[in-house]
């Protein structure tokens, strides 16, 4: 058991972080942080010396990532934040998920309109991941109730996992260059195909370490169970 619990806490006033003793008993909180923006994810990066990251999503003056080297004594900004090349046409609106990668320094971010962008040198620099970013069906995904949303970055070695709504889930097997729906038997009750390839509204993807190769989807449609490229998709929303 750990000596210490941390928690970062996402909020529209920015971002708090809470801190106790083992025993949970009590907890201290610190914030917000972030002047009162937004705050849609955070990430506790304990590869190395501990970092907490965070997204902070003012809707007049942009988009920026926030780092703590302390555990959220104070925080700055990052040298820079996701932006779409100027040529593309499309707007940042939300950082949604950041994630780490696999080397020391490696960060994903998923943004809104739903696309992926990486930094190797811990957010000082981003590239946009065109594999999915650019993929085939990007133009043919539609904003749920919160928006175009990649919502959800689930890495397991060179497997990436992303959750988008409503575009489903996509899997990288090789650490992000190409990414391939993987929606078989996630049900979509409120289109004309009950069962298409790419469109499903899902809400989150989740694993744990314990379970290598499972993941657990809360989708529009209930939750469902996956092990893995070709295999089953078993509803377990019912008992």
């Amino acid at each position: 058991m750990p000596e210490r619990v941390v928690l970062t806490i996402g909020t529209k006033k920015g971002l708090f972080v809470a801190e106790g003793s083992k025993t949970r008993g009590k907890f201290s909180l610190r914030g917000p942080f972030g002047n009162g923006v937004p705050a849609y994810s955070s990430l506790i990066d304990t590869r190395g010396t501990p970092k907490i990251y965070a997204s902070s999503c003012n809707p007049w003056f942009g988009m920026k990532v926030l780092v703590s080297n302390d555990l959220g004594q104070k925080f700055k900004e990052t040298k820079s934040a996701p932006a779409f090349p100027k040529e593309d046409g499309r707007a940042l609106a939300n950082i949604w998920s950041i994630e780490p990668g696999l080397s020391k320094k490696d960060l994903f971010c998923g943004v809104e309109p739903a696309s992926l962008f990486h930094s190797s040198n811990g957010g000082d620099s981003w590239e946009l991941v065109s594999g999915i970013s650019n993929h085939d069906h990007a133009k043919q995904w539609q904003p749920g109730n919160g928006g175009l949303c990649m919502h959800t970055i689930y890495r397991s070695g060179n497997r990436i996992h992303l959750g988008i709504s409503t575009g489903g889930h996509y899997l990288s097997e090789d650490g992000g260059t190409t990414f391939q729906a993987a929606n078989n038997g996630v049900g979509t009750g409120f289109s004309p195909d009950p069962y298409p390839e790419f469109g499903q509204c899902v809400h989150k993807i989740a694993g744990h370490k314990d379970a290598p190769g499972r993941l657990y989807m809360q989708n529009h449609g209930g939750w469902s169970e996956w092990t893995g490229p070709g295999g089953s998709r078993p509803d377990i929303a019912t008992p």
